[in-house]
Parts: C-alpha cells; structure tokens; sequence
C-alpha cells in the first residue's frame, strides 16, 4: 500500500539528510520525495511516499515525530488530500505521428512546450492513475527521455 506523509520542517541546512537518512537507517525505502518551501520562509514541507503496511507507516511517522526540526507529521488518508504530479518528457515524433501526439495530448490536457523536427517535449499534470495512462499512451510513439516530480499533496480543509 502507498502511504502519503506530509512533514512540515525547519528550513535549515541538513534536515533534509536527517530525515532520508532515518529513512535507510531504519531500512524504510522512500518511493517519492519532494521538498519546497511554503508561505513561511523559515519552514518547508516535505512530501514523501513509502509503500508498506500500516506497521511502516505508524513506525515512519513515529521516528519522523523525534526528529529535531520536524514541526509537525500528516498521513494522508485516502481522499484526505488532493494530490498531484508533474511530468516532463520528450516524444519522437516524425509527420506521419506529429498529429496523432498532439491529439493525444489535448484529450489529457498536457502542454507542448518545445516543438522540434523529431520530437515534442511535453508537459503534464495531474493524478498518478492520469500519469501512468498517458505514459502509457506515448509510450507507443517513443519516449525519449522522461522527467518526474513525484507526488506532492496537499490536506482536505472543509469550508
């Protein structure tokens, strides 16, 4: 099972080899890891995912909890969040296929955002159910090269 955890940190130098070191000290394996600044500037939040059963995710967020630095640990529950990834990728491309790729992207509302002879540089955004189709889709036409963020989330706050 893939467990998403939210760790709202310090921004200071080394917390971000404190927390992937518990991580392969304690033989947890981090399957994304995003980290980026928020509306505070002394603080950033991470966002990591680790496959594991609920005695994984319990014993990671207890040892992320001891950590000096770590303000505050969310697991998010299945439609607890609204999450989302980013995915850069290059495509060849030759005339006969050009509009067949740049249909395929219009359906998933994915950006074109280099245009050369041989191939389309893509952009896309979105769920990892929407990732994965479209991978898959471009995958027939020839991916060249492939970039992704990972998952980042945010919590669910009623109004």
């Amino acid at each position: 099972m893939l467990h998403t955890i939210s760790v709202l940190v310090e921004n200071k130098f080394g917390v971000l080899t404190r927390i992937a070191g518990m991580f392969s000290g304690r033989g947890f394996n981090i399957d994304t890891l995003n980290v980026g600044p928020t509306l505070d500037p002394s603080t950033s939040r991470m966002t990591i995912t680790v496959r594991g059963d609920d005695t994984v995710l319990e014993q990671v967020t207890k040892q992320l909890r001891k950590l000096i630095d770590v303000i505050e640990v969310q697991d998010f529950m299945e439609g607890e969040s609204v999450d989302r990834e980013l995915v850069l990728m290059r495509v060849a491309v030759d005339p006969n296929t050009r509009s067949e790729v740049m249909q395929v992207c219009d359906i998933f509302r994915a950006k074109i955002i280099d245009v050369q002879r041989k191939n389309l540089s893509i952009e896309i955004t979105g769920n990892e159910s929407k990732i994965s189709k479209f991978i898959a889709l471009m995958s027939q036409f020839g991916i060249t090269d492939l970039t992704r963020t990972g998952r980042i989330a945010l919590a669910r706050k009623a109004d």
